[in-house]
């Protein structure tokens, strides 16, 4: 038993070092592949990470926001998901917290980020 929980966290591992380093505040894009009937494509979701979830575990989570004709659409995925193709760093943000959730009330030049230089 103690094999397959060894295997498991392996495959979790390499992963996770797949992926680039994130954190709240950068601009990101996720290519997540979409099943429609039996076919299957690869949709692209550009936003603000707004917040992870759960470092470290299998079970780890991140929020990104993007605004799209002016309604703001989060959408939550498991790092460590099958579905995922690729993640892209776009730009680094220069925030001071781990949670972003107050980009949700504002709008526009409000919800602006610095760039971390």
């Amino acid at each position: 038993m103690s094999d397959l929980i060894k295997l498991v966290e392996e495959e979790a591992n390499a992963a996770r070092a797949k992926m680039p380093d994130f954190k709240a505040g950068d601009t990101i894009a996720v290519y997540y592949k979409i099943k429609e009937g039996n076919k299957e494509r690869i949709q692209q979701f550009q936003g603000t990470v707004l917040q992870r979830r759960n470092p470290n575990t299998n079970g780890e989570t991140f929020t990104v926001r993007k605004v799209s004709n002016g309604i703001g659409i989060e959408r939550i995925f498991p790092l460590l998901s099958p579905n995922i193709d690729k993640v892209e760093v776009i730009r680094k943000g220069k925030v001071r917290r781990a949670r972003l959730f107050y980009l949700r009330g504002r709008q526009g030049k409000a919800a602006r980020i610095r760039e971390k230089k």
